[in-house]
């Protein structure tokens, strides 16, 4: 095989473990429905699926980290870890959890395609790179778009031209993992990326393990609830993100970030089986809208 075709068959692999990956996490929303239930009929809470979900991606990641005999991170890294431990192992998924107690998945879709775009905001800012306006232009109007659809669905539900807090709750959860990531990426070239979330995983131990004991459920949930549980506990916070780490070594990383554009439309297109959500077609008109915001801000986001 000469390294033309060897180099093409690298990238074609990468490409197909990034659109899994991103099928795995677009599986996240309509599952952490299934594991939570709704405010009619709730099952497990929002607070022990985060917590609890977290602990067992910590166990496999230990388990991973002992066979591997990886070294302890560097001190330099404790702080990035624990931020990125935050972000990504606490504060998303509980806001997710929480505003999905309440709305349905594809609302919860379009306010989280917003995610690509502001990791690369908070990237440009903490890096501290001047970014063209074009860039700053289509961040700005990512925003718009989910803002004019929050309230669009705020309107349709009876509740007047006002943001409901579910919308500023997935709001904050996006930045919080927006900002993990940034952090996360800080300690990829020492640790290695796949042992990233590992690593991530155990720093949010001291914090997800009492908050699971403290709210493990007083009576038994349906069996399916523990379906979905199971579900982000293996691979929203595992396995998806090695599937996605070995991607982005495998291929041009460029190329295969844009399988991001993906995420929320396997969402909503799982949400039909799983949950029984009749897919909304100005919600996949939003959604698209917000992934070309993305796309574009991608394309100018190069530092000037």
């Amino acid at each position: 095989m000469t390294a033309a075709p060897r180099r093409m068959s690298r990238e074609a692999l990468g490409l197909w473990l990034g659109a899994a990956a991103m099928a795995m996490f677009g599986l996240t929303l309509p599952m952490t429905q299934i594991a939570i239930g709704d405010a009619v009929s709730p099952r497990l809470s929002p607070a022990f699926v985060t917590f609890a979900r977290a602990v067992v991606a910590a166990g496999l990641s230990a388990a991973l980290l002992l066979a591997l005999r990886s070294p302890w991170p560097p001190r330099a890294l404790w702080g990035a870890l624990a931020v990125a431990a935050l972000g990504n192992a606490i504060a998303y998924p509980l806001g997710l959890a929480w505003a999905l107690r309440s709305v349905p998945t594809a609302h919860a879709a379009v306010v989280t395609a917003l995610a690509p775009l502001l990791t690369a905001v908070v990237a440009a800012w903490v890096l501290r790179q001047r970014c063209s306006r074009g860039f700053w232009a289509c961040a700005v109007a990512g925003c718009a778009l989910v803002l004019m659809y929050s309230l669009w669905r705020a309107h349709a539900a009876g509740h007047g031209w006002a943001l409901r807090a579910e919308d500023g709750v997935l709001a904050l959860a996006v930045l919080a993992a927006s900002v993990g990531y940034v952090q996360g990426a800080r300690a990829t070239p020492v640790l290695g990326a796949e042992r990233v979330i590992c690593w991530v995983n155990l720093a949010a131990l001291p914090v997800t393990l009492p908050g699971a004991l403290l709210n493990w459920p007083a009576q038994a949930p349906e069996p399916v609830a523990w379906v979905g549980f199971a579900y982000v506990s293996v691979f929203s916070m595992w396995v998806a993100f090695f599937a996605w780490y070995r991607a982005l070594a495998l291929g041009d990383a460029v190329r295969v970030s844009q399988v991001q554009l993906l995420q929320p439309f396997f969402a909503m297109a799982f949400a039909w089986p799983l949950r029984g959500e009749r897919i909304e077609w100005l919600s996949v008109a939003f959604a698209a809208a917000v992934m070309a915001t993305v796309w574009l801000g991608r394309r100018l986001s190069a530092p000037r």
